[in-house]
């Protein structure tokens, strides 16, 4: 399979619903090429329009530089295949991504990553601090939630969205990070923010000598700001448009 290849538009599906998935192509890829995948696994989905909360995410078994609009499941709630295709989902991403998906209409996009620093910082007691430019982003923007093994049952979802609250970051203890926003472009860039975070926190722990914390109210002026930016300007946008430009010319991508 040539991922360069599938982006010929079906007849059956709508303008609004391929640019979508255009879209939602591009940020596996980005994924990728920022080397935050984990091989095969994690998922990103992106809600589609509509009151069904139907949504699209990535074929299991397929490397993130591999998917295509034209590959990306459409599932419902229950993780439930609505058009035919010779892949399936992840049944992990399932229990998380619906249960996001069918309580936060405020959320149409979700993206469950554990890369190292991640997983360094989520297993610590304490979580991510707010004492560098981009912990301090994330000031009172982060939801905890206890680990319970891997995320396959569907009695989790209500603890998972209760832990989640009205956050748009959900650490998963000891295991990664879930973010999600109101748009692609705007929840890629909060993953950003959060590797941008966890990275920072791990080379900072790893020096000697006393950190300089930030005033709390330094910081949730910063996270207040930030959180503005990303809502009322097109900053998240211009960000994941330069960053698809920089991947397709470093890629030479002639999608």
């Amino acid at each position: 399979m040539n991922a360069m290849t599938d982006f010929s538009k079906p007849a059956h599906c709508s303008d609004e619903e391929w640019a979508l998935r255009v879209k939602l192509a591009y940020c596996y890829h980005l994924v990728d090429w920022f080397g935050w995948t984990e091989t095969i696994f994690n998922h990103i989905s992106a809600r589609l329009p509509g009151p069904a909360h139907h949504y699209l995410v990535n074929p299991f078994g397929l490397n993130y530089s591999e998917v295509t609009p034209g590959n990306l499941l459409k599932v419902d709630l229950h993780g439930k295949k609505l058009e035919p295709s010779p892949y399936d989902g992840n049944p992990a991403g399932f229990a998380l991504h619906s249960a996001v998906h069918g309580a936060r209409d405020d959320i149409q996009c979700v993206i469950h990553t554990h890369t190292t620093p991640i997983s360094a910082v989520v297993q610590k007691k304490r979580g991510f601090t707010h004492d560098d430019f981009y912990g301090a982003q994330l000031h009172g923007r982060i939801g905890y939630h206890t680990f319970e093994g891997i995320t396959l049952f569907d009695d989790e979802k209500a603890r998972m969205i209760e832990s989640l609250g009205d956050k748009h970051v959900l650490v998963l203890r000891n295991h990664g990070i879930a973010v999600g926003e109101s748009s692609i472009e705007k929840t890629f860039f909060l993953l950003w923010t959060v590797q941008r975070a966890a990275e920072n926190q791990c080379a900072a722990g790893a020096l000697g000598g006393e950190d300089n914390p930030l005033e709390e109210g330094i910081a949730a002026k910063c996270s207040d700001l930030t959180a503005m930016l990303i809502r009322e300007s097109g900053f998240a946008t211009q960000f994941y448009a330069a960053m698809v430009r920089k991947m397709r010319a470093e890629r030479a991508m002639h999608w």
